[in-house]
C-alpha cells in the first residue's frame, strides 16, 4: 500500500482530526517562510519583530510590517493545499486547524474552526488601551497608525518576539490536541517554541501522527507514523485523490 492510501484510510477511519499547520503550507501561495533560505529574514532583521523594539522605534518598525504583510502578502490567495484541508472539514474528514500562520488563508479557503496560535495580520490592537481595529487600509494612510480611541500605537494582532500567545489559543490549541486520535502535521518543522510542543502533546495523549514536510523536521524520527516527503500542495492533491475530494475549480 502506498504513503498516501495508507494516510487516507488513517483519516477515515479516525474519529477526531486536527491540522497542525506552519510557514510551509502558504510557500505555494507566494508567501516565504521566515527561517529557510531565501526566507524573510534574508531581508529583515528579526529584532524589528520584538515588541520592546516596536515601541521604541514603532516607525521603522511599521515600515517593515506595511511592507512586508500589507503590500508583498497583500494578494496571496489560499493555495490547494488550504482547499482541501477546508472540504475535509465539509466532509467531517477534519474537526480542526491549529495554525502557527497569520495570514488567514484557512479562512478564506473556507475552514471553519481554525485556531489562530500567533494571532493574525488583519487586525490591529492598541499598546495602551486594548482597542481593537479591522480597517488597516484606513489605518496605513499613516505610519506608525495610532488608536482613535486613546492616542496609543497601534501593531498588528499578532505575536511579537517578547509576547506570550495568548491564554485563549494557548488553551484551545492543547485541547484539541488533546481530543485528536489523529494528527496532522503540515509545514512546519518543530523550530519555533512553544507552539512545536502541540504535536508530542498530542502524541502523549494516542494520536497518530501524519507528518507532510519537504524534508525530515524535528518530528519525522521521534513520533511521526505516517511521513509523506513533499510539497504542501502536491502531497494535499494526492490525499484528496485518495480520499475522493473533488474541488471547484
Amino acid at each position: 500500500m502506498n504513503k498516501y492510501k495508507a494516510a487516507a484510510d488513517l483519516i477515515q477511519k479516525s474519529k477526531h482530526i486536527t491540522a497542525f499547520t506552519g510557514a510551509g503550507i502558504s510557500v505555494q501561495s507566494g508567501i516565504p517562510d521566515f527561517r529557510s533560505k531565501n526566507g524573510l529574514w534574508d531581508n529583515y532583521e528579526p529584532e524589528i519583530f520584538s515588541i520592546n523594539y516596536l515601541k521604541q522605534k514603532p516607525k521603522k518598525t511599521w515600515h517593515a510590517i506595511k511592507q512586508i504583510y500589507y503590500e508583498f502578502f497583500n494578494g496571496s490567495q489560499p493555495n490547494l493545499a488550504h482547499r482541501v484541508l477546508a472540504e475535509m472539514e465539509k466532509n467531517n474528514l477534519l474537526d480542526s486547524i491549529i495554525t502557527q500562520n497569520i495570514d488567514s488563508l484557512h479562512q478564506e479557503a473556507g475552514s471553519i474552526n481554525v485556531i489562530e496560535y500567533h494571532g493574525n495580520s488583519k487586525k490591529t490592537i492598541c499598546l495602551d488601551c486594548g482597542a481593537q481595529f479591522n480597517d488597516l487600509k484606513n489605518l496605513l494612510s499613516e505610519i506608525p497608525p495610532f488608536c482613535s480611541d486613546c492616542g496609543g500605537i497601534l501593531k498588528p494582532d499578532f505575536i511579537f518576539f517578547g509576547e506570550s500567545v495568548s491564554q485563549k489559543a494557548h488553551e484551545l490549541a492543547y485541547l484539541e490536541a488533546k481530543r485528536a486520535d489523529l494528527f496532522i502535521i503540515i509545514g512546519t518543522t518543530g523550530d519555533v517554541y512553544p507552539a512545536a510542543r502541540i504535536p508530542f502533546y498530542a502524541k502523549d495523549n494516542g494520536a497518530k501522527i501524519i507528518e507532510i514536510n519537504i524534508k525530515k523536521s524535528n518530528y519525522s524520527d521521534k513520533i511521526t507514523k505516517i511521513f509523506l516527503e513533499n510539497k504542501a500542495v502536491n502531497a494535499m492533491e494526492k490525499l484528496a485523490f485518495e480520499l475522493s475530494i473533488s474541488l471547484k475549480s
